[in-house]
């Protein structure tokens, strides 16, 4: 369940609202700046919020000179939970590794790490047929123009993710993605000036094309990442039945998919601490030189208050929609079910953590709107 913009819809009013905390009431103003207490009752605060039955909150710097964890409701500071659509961040970590050694190079055609009959048919626009132009930039930067296994209307009329919302469990291997994406209608020409889509089938690729360069499963690879990095309570869905994390609500709905986070082979529980290590790393140079990471920011509007790089996110907010505090740039990545990883590099300030809410994930963002404005 990768989406990470299902429920965005009313997002603009919902963050103007999260921006000007100062006016709720509900968190007094403090001189001080951000501690332990404070954030302890902005997330406690959090989860009086309708739906939000659990949350967690963690923020670091690199000196750890801030280092502070929070968690209230039915999660606490070490509880997995389900990082959704963040773990478009792990698997683009992958590919720029595997650009950095040399073993890749982020403009080749996806033809020529994929089958044929994959590729094949892949992107028609308008009768013409783009397949063979998708490169690993395109993929990377959501500028490929596919359809969206997930959100986009399948050849049937039907929706992935509305049935997987309401509990309408089913898996979705690759082969089955690449057939229904290849029935479906493709947004635009691939690297098209100007637009830009948030597509899930993006990833799924990427995943496929990692298997095929390394010649071991994306899942294999992804736990070896965890194994390197020390996140030893995070992992890949393998069994979901028997696997022990915060389950996923929509609404006062607990949604259980089982079938479909085990088939992906690439859906991660983790936890905002292990989140941490991993976002810290990002953007330390541990996958790409620290040096260059400018390099990603090439960035398209998706839909606001969001942009993409190359393989990363950027949450936005104009200065007219904060009017007592400019609120600063985050470039990481979120997920459906108001799971975040970003870095703020103008102060230097990583969050991780959860509000594990797959109708509201705005409230993870007033959440974290309101942690930078302690730390302004």
């Amino acid at each position: 369940m990768d989406l990470a913009y299902s429920g965005y819809v009313l997002f603009l009013f919902w963050v103007q609202i999260g921006c000007s905390f100062h006016r709720e009431g509900t968190i007094p103003v403090m001189k001080e700046k951000l501690n332990q207490s404070y954030l302890e009752q902005l997330v406690g605060n959090t989860t009086s919020k309708k739906y939000i039955y659990g949350a967690v909150f963690y923020v670091s710097n690199d000196d750890n000179s801030i280092d502070l964890i929070s968690a209230s409701g039915n999660i606490n500071k070490d509880s997995q939970y389900y990082i959704a659509s963040v773990n478009k961040l792990f698997i683009s970590s992958i590919i720029l590794k595997l650009y950095t050694t040399n073993r890749l190079d982020l403009h080749d055609k996806i033809s020529k790490y994929l089958q044929e009959e994959v590729v094949r048919e892949l992107h028609t626009y308008k009768g013409k047929d783009y397949s063979h132009d998708l490169s690993i930039a395109h993929l990377m930067s959501q500028t490929s123009g596919l359809p969206c296994y997930l959100i986009d209307k399948q050849a049937n009329g039907k929706k992935a993710m509305a049935e997987l919302e309401a509990s309408s469990d089913q898996p979705w291997p690759f082969d089955k993605l690449i057939h229904e994406v290849k029935r479906m209608n493709t947004h635009f020409p691939p690297g098209k000036e100007g637009k830009a889509k948030y597509i899930d089938t993006n990833h799924q690729i990427l995943s496929v094309i990692i298997q095929n360069i390394t010649g071991e499963p994306i899942n294999n690879i992804l736990n070896n990442l965890f194994k390197e990095l020390n996140l030893t309570k995070t992992y890949v869905c393998v069994d979901t039945n028997n696997e022990i994390f915060v389950p996923i609500r929509y609404k006062s709905e607990v949604i259980n998919i089982p079938l479909y986070l085990n088939s992906t082979q690439n859906d991660i529980i983790s936890t905002a601490k292990d989140q941490m290590t991993f976002v810290k790393a990002f953007f330390n140079g541990h996958f790409f030189p620290k040096e260059r990471l400018k390099e990603l920011y090439q960035w398209n509007n998706i839909i606001f208050p969001f942009k993409y790089g190359i393989g990363i996110q950027k949450f936005y907010m104009p200065r007219l929609l904060s009017p007592f505090k400019p609120v600063p740039d985050m470039i990481g990545h979120c997920g459906s079910t108001g799971s975040v990883a970003f870095y703020i590099p103008d102060m230097n300030i990583y969050i991780t953590g959860t509000i594990n809410q797959q109708a509201r994930p705005n409230i993870a963002f007033q959440t974290m709107i309101k942690i930078i404005n302690k730390l302004s």
